[in-house]
Order: C-alpha cells, then sequence, then structure tokens
C-alpha cells in the first residue's frame, strides 16, 4: 500500500513522524481517514482516538485532546494539543484528573472556568475511554 510521511508534533516535541499507510483522527465534523496522496486539507481536530497505520500489521492508538490536522503534498501534520499513547495512559492519574473536575463542576468555586473545566472534562473522559477500548482488546487476542 502508498504510504505518506506523518508528522504528528506537540507544544513540547515532535512526538512522531514515519512513513505510514493512513491514519483515522477526530475532526470537528467525525472522524476523518487519511490515506496517501490525500486532497490537501486543513481541519481541527477534537478530543478523541487517533489511529495510526504503520503497515498491514502495525497499528499504534493514542489519545488526542485536540488540535489541528495539516494534509498537503503527500505529508500529514498533526498539530496537537496534548497526545499520548494509549498503552502510556496512567490510568489511575487519568480517573484522579476526572474525578478532580467533576468536583470542580460541582462546587463552582469563586473564579471558576467553566470552558475550562468542560475541556478538562472531555479530555479525562476521552484518555479513560482509550484505556478501555485497548485493555478490552487486549483481552480479546
Amino acid at each position: 500500500m502508498a504510504t505518506f510521511t506523518l508528522s504528528i508534533v506537540t507544544p513540547e516535541q515532535v512526538l512522531f513522524e514515519e512513513e505510514v499507510e493512513s491514519i483515522v483522527v477526530p475532526g470537528a465534523q467525525g472522524y476523518l481517514g487519511v490515506l496517501a496522496h490525500h486532497a490537501p486539507l486543513i481541519t481541527p481536530i477534537v478530543p478523541g482516538r487517533l489511529t495510526v497505520r504503520k503497515n498491514s500489521s502495525t497499528e499504534l492508538v493514542m489519545a488526542i485532546s485536540g488540535g489541528f490536522l495539516e494534509v498537503s503534498g503527500n505529508k500529514a501534520t498533526v498539530l496537537a494539543d496534548a497526545v499520548e499513547y494509549a498503552d502510556k495512559i496512567d490510568i489511575e492519574r487519568a480517573k484522579k484528573a476526572l474525578e478532580r473536575v467533576q468536583t470542580r463542576l460541582k462546587d463552582k468555586p469563586e473564579g471558576f472556568d467553566f470552558d475550562r473545566a468542560m475541556a478538562s472534562l472531555r479530555r479525562a473522559e476521552n484518555r479513560l475511554k482509550i484505556c478501555e477500548t485497548i485493555t478490552v482488546g487486549r483481552r480479546q487476542t
């Protein structure tokens, strides 16, 4: 299968830069698949599951918190607010983050930023959902 270059970049690092066969990203209007020679595109990314198929036998799953995808010249660049490999997510830390934000949403302390709290809630829920998906997938094999 034909390949294209994928770069996944966060404010802290270039997390991934390799030739891949396909990616599936959570776009603002739903999940979007990209193959080699895709038409030029720029689109926002929302929190969700980022799937990278390196070849017919290797698939990587990541939790992405949002950002942008640019596709042009047989290259895709994901500019992510934050992204982490699903198998590297600390489940206990993600659960604690979810509990913290749920408490803040319930208590609404002085200076409470509702939009920021909701973004934190979506990130925490996404990380836990992706962990569950990966764990279930491992049990089936």
